[in-house]
């Protein structure tokens, strides 16, 4: 049991709500702790074959809580402490990015800072008209570049594109976010959690050995040496799903149209 994050499994999906809407969710360091605890567990975890992650309230993440660091104790850290706590941080998004399941993340309102962050890392964002998304660190004072933003953000829009938004620190709007292919629908308020089912079931047609990896290959992919590396890995991971028990199975529920039942879980 968490804090500030609640969990609810649904069958195959859990769904993950960052729950401190009175500051807009944002990261204290609570929060920060059960978010690496979640996402590092999950890699380890076949009971579970999708996460949809989303903030209570009106807003998604804003952020690094600025209030509880203000009012941390004087003095300051050390370098080395410092940094320890600026990788506990950023080992969330190395773990989203790590761990087999898909990640849904339903962007309502405001995702600054961490937030956006947290977003990016996600597989499939979904937004709505009140969504805005921003690289708020650099309107504090520090660099834009933090929590995987600098990596991930080029790697959607563009290098031009992004620059823009992380030396600015301006907001993208919904409207925005869909035309750069940032987020895969923008939908009302109270439709986003159907949307996120919609997905998650969509996912759920595969097995999950093909789902895990593809979402591997599709991380692999992007910093792969070029298009013979690329194939190489899709031609081992296509033997390894079709050795698969579940494979079969996969190809009746087609055939047949039905829905799947998978079930095996890989040991």
């Amino acid at each position: 049991m968490y804090e500030h994050l609640d969990l609810r499994q649904d069958g195959d999906v859990v769904w993950a709500t960052m729950n401190r809407p009175e500051r807009l969710n944002a990261l204290n360091r609570k929060l920060v702790e059960e978010l690496r605890d979640f996402f590092v567990g999950l890699y380890w975890r076949r009971d579970v074959r999708v996460v949809v992650l989303c903030g209570a309230g009106g807003a998604f993440c804003a952020g690094l809580d600025l209030k509880e660091r203000n009012t941390a104790a004087p003095g300051g850290r050390s370098v080395g402490a410092s940094l320890t706590g600026q990788r506990q941080i950023s080992e969330i998004v190395i773990a989203m990015r790590r761990c087999p399941q898909p990640i849904i993340a339903c962007v309502d309102g405001a995702a600054s800072g961490g937030g956006f962050a947290l977003a990016l890392a996600s597989d499939v964002r979904i937004a709505t008209p009140t969504t805005r998304m921003n690289a708020a660190f650099i309107r504090i004072g520090l660099s834009a570049c933090d929590i995987g933003v600098s990596y991930f953000l080029p790697r959607m829009v563009g290098s031009s594109v992004a620059a823009e938004y992380m030396l600015t620190g301006r907001f993208i709007d919904a409207e925005r976010a869909y035309q750069l292919g940032l987020v895969s629908r923008v939908v009302a308020p109270d439709a986003i959690t159907a949307e996120a089912q919609s997905f998650a079931a969509d996912m759920l047609h595969a097995t999950p050995l093909g789902l895990r990896l593809t979402k591997e290959a599709l991380n692999h992919a992007i910093d792969a040496q070029g298009l013979e590396a690329t194939i190489a890995m899709e031609d081992r991971n296509q033997i390894l799903a079709s050795l698969d028990g579940d494979f079969g199975e996969g190809v009746a529920a087609f055939l047949e149209k039905r829905p799947p039942r998978y079930e095996r879980r890989e040991s």
